[in-house]
């Protein structure tokens, strides 16, 4: 008996240490999960009270939810750690590890950049060019020229725009005359074909433009919608808006991250990133048909707006301009044509399918609520 006893004790330790070692090797994971979740610091290039802010903060909870919360995005608005103009460098340098915004935003960077919204898009909206970025060779063309500027972000192009006014004035404008020497606020590509008409362009962020309209810095100014334009005060600064353009009919907004922090990411959060940015992208569509109708009644009725229809001289000048100043802008720029010639041979596709196909609404429109009071003609 005394010779069995030492085994029976030993085994009996082994055992104890293997479930020891067992132990340890189980709570690992539960270690590493009490770590708690991925966090994100986020900067919108929105005012916080602003519609547009509202998406980004509607894309975070998005994700957050989706996640589990295994992931959190904070949203912070435009001016709360860089200024709206500088999220790209700010997502590039890790400051911040993503964003929302617009890729015109980055004009400065690389002229390319505002093909992506800036410009009539050879006649496509937001939602066909949306469609061309995606399945027309975008996606790799934006990443190509985001590496060539050495840009370190993840972009997802989403959330295609309506057409935005021309703009807020002091007037109808009734000809391209009405625009020489015009202090006018726009961005992008859209500075160089404003120029192009007579007016004196400044490009400022959304925040900044009704102070300059009220301090008399700017005539006349376009920013994008009829939710946003009356939450940023247009309308106490400016009764007259025109409607109807081609310098901005087809932009979308930009969901950006640091490629740092994006790649580290486990598989599992990038897909449902991908799949939630799509997700989002179409409630925005939902959100803003509600929205800015309501305000476009709101700003006609309570607000006493006068809404004029952009006369068709102005935007055949528009479509010359943009001629121009793209040829410009696309000399020496390879990328620039690239882009250029691969949306041009999409549209042409895509937009002879779309006017054969899809029936225009105003008849029924009209069938069923009578002819109701268009716009005013300039």
């Amino acid at each position: 008996m005394s010779t069995q006893q030492p085994k029976a004790s030993r085994r009996k330790f082994l055992t104890g240490a293997a479930a020891a070692t067992g132990a340890a090797t189980l709570g690992f994971p539960m270690i590493a999960k009490a770590q708690g979740p991925i966090s994100m610091r986020w900067q919108s290039t929105w005012p916080a009270k602003d519609i547009f802010h509202e998406y980004a903060t509607d894309f975070g909870k998005k994700i957050n939810d989706m996640t589990g919360g295994d992931l959190r995005i904070e949203v912070l608005p435009a001016g709360a750690v860089v200024p709206a103009f500088g999220l790209l460098d700010a997502v590039t340098k890790g400051t911040l590890d993503g964003g929302h915004g617009v890729l015109v935003y980055h004009y400065g960077k690389q002229n390319a950049l505002a093909l992506w919204g800036s410009g009539p898009a050879f006649g496509m909206d937001a939602q066909q060019l949306l469609s061309w970025h995606k399945y027309g060779g975008g996606k790799e063309l934006l990443s190509k020229l985001y590496a060539s500027i050495g840009a370190n972000v993840v972009s997802y192009p989403y959330g295609p725009m309506f057409t935005q006014p021309l703009g807020w004035f002091k007037k109808p404008v009734k000809s391209v005359a009405d625009f020489k020497g015009l202090k006018y606020r726009t961005v992008g590509l859209s500075v160089d074909v404003f120029t192009g008409m007579g007016a004196a362009v400044n490009a400022l962020p959304g925040g900044e433009i009704v102070p300059a309209m009220d301090r008399g810095l700017l005539d006349a100014a376009e920013f994008n919608n009829m939710t946003s334009d009356r939450i940023l005060g247009f309308p106490d600064v400016s009764k007259v808006c025109m409607l109807q353009s081609y310098h901005q009919n087809s932009e979308q907004f930009e969901i950006m991250f640091n490629k740092t922090k994006y790649d580290g990411l486990p598989a599992k959060l990038r897909a449902i990133i991908d799949n939630g940015v799509e997700a989002a992208s179409q409630d925005l569509v939902w959100k803003a048909i509600d929205r800015y109708s309501k305000d476009y009644v709101e700003l006609r009725t309570k607000d006493k707006v006068n809404f004029y229809r952009t006369p068709t001289s102005i935007l055949q000048a528009q479509l010359t301009a943009y001629d121009q100043a793209a040829n410009k802008k696309g000399a020496g720029n390879a990328l620039f044509k690239e882009i250029e010639a691969s949306q041009k041979v999409f549209a042409e596709r895509v937009l002879k399918w779309d006017f054969d196909n899809n029936v225009r609404r105003e008849m029924a429109y009209n069938h069923y609520f009578g002819a109701k009071p268009a716009a005013k003609k300039a």
